[in-house]
């Protein structure tokens, strides 16, 4: 298992983007969260094994009916406590 700290770009905030990524990320079984950030983008961080993250990366491309994604930029990070679900952080 691994930890992706991803930061996505373009049309996401203010779309519904948070509540489609974390419902669909859910659904497929993956732990983590998904926040907007103050300059326009939003992180999404799971823990996933390494084959698992093209499937994550499609949920964050697919995003939600208003969304528009631009850019998304995964990278490692270190694993600590395990996330219990996947959720919205505020």
């Amino acid at each position: 298992m691994k930890r992706y700290r991803c930061i996505v770009s373009g049309k996401v905030q203010g779309v519904w983007y948070r509540k489609f990524v974390s419902e669909a990320a859910r659904a497929a079984g993956f732990r983590g969260y998904v926040r907007n950030l103050s300059d326009g983008t939003v992180e999404a961080v799971v823990d996933t094994p390494e084959s698992g993250l093209e499937a994550f990366k499609s949920i964050l491309k697919k995003g939600s009916p208003m969304s528009d994604v631009q850019e998304i930029v995964c990278k490692e990070i270190p694993l600590d406590a395990p996330f219990g679900d996947f959720g919205v952080i505020r």
